[in-house]
């Protein structure tokens, strides 16, 4: 069950091109606007004391986890890897936003600081500081053109279990668990048949609305007979009661 990952080649006659265009042009845009405002940004001292409470206050937001009862819901066309199907989507949490935001704040910080640190009148600072710029600008613009070329975080369709960019084969599941991550549920761990690489089996779920034993119950309800997604509209099973499957 290798996880496959969207092409960078993508076929010409998968109907996702409208889509394609659409997420790059809210991407360009994102990137546009995050190029022009770091580039009013004035030159500061870094403070040490704002450096830890910056820390401090990503690590608490990291930590911080809201309930979550969502569910999986119908869609008709879910946008995926190679095209269009029928599928159950999942929308990203707000932990899993917040995470998303606080990478791209570290991310801006270690950039400002780095081009801060750069002298001032050398031709060689001023295009290394015009290159953090635009790289940064290019990540976010890359981030906001995946959020909105795939139809939610996670989605369950006849040919696979979408992640993010990553697809995993119904046929190479073979057991579905609660995976466990400092004393708490975080994630759906999908244990395969064959798994030739030494990482531990693939973890899906983590950063989604819908919780843990809801989302574990739907793909075990769905792993043997996933063409069930492709022939209607389809209802998330609930999961037991007294439903655990931790491992």
């Amino acid at each position: 069950m290798s996880p496959r990952p969207a092409g960078w080649l993508p076929k010409r006659d998968d109907g996702l091109w409208s889509r394609r265009l659409l997420s790059a042009t809210v991407a360009a845009a994102v990137a546009a606007l995050v190029a022009a405002a770091l580039s009013r940004v004035p030159r500061f001292e870094p403070d040490v004391c704002v450096f830890w409470l910056f820390v401090g206050l990503t690590a608490l937001l990291r930590r911080w986890r809201p309930r979550r009862d969502a569910r999986l819901v119908w869609r008709e066309r879910v946008a995926g890897l190679d095209g269009t199907e029928p599928g159950l989507v999942a929308r990203r949490s707000l932990a899993g936003w917040v995470d998303l935001v606080t990478a791209l704040a570290w991310a801006t910080a270690v950039m400002l600081v780095v081009a801060m640190a750069l002298p001032a009148d050398p031709q060689w600072a001023r295009v290394a500081r015009l290159a953090l710029l635009a790289g940064l600008a290019a990540v976010t613009g890359v981030v906001v053109y995946l959020d909105a070329r795939f139809t939610g975080r996670l989605a369950l369709t006849a040919s696979g279990i979408r992640h993010g960019r990553r697809r995993y084969d119904w046929s190479n599941i073979d057991r579905v668990s609660l995976h466990r991550e400092d004393g708490r549920i975080a994630g759906v761990r999908l244990r395969p048949r064959v798994w030739p690489s030494l990482e531990p089996a693939p973890v899906v779920g983590r950063d989604v609305a819908v919780p843990e034993q809801r989302l574990s119950a739907a793909i075990e309800a769905y792993r043997e007979r996933p063409q069930v997604l492709a022939a209607g509209p389809v209802t998330a099973p609930e999961p037991a009661a007294d439903a655990d499957p931790t491992c």
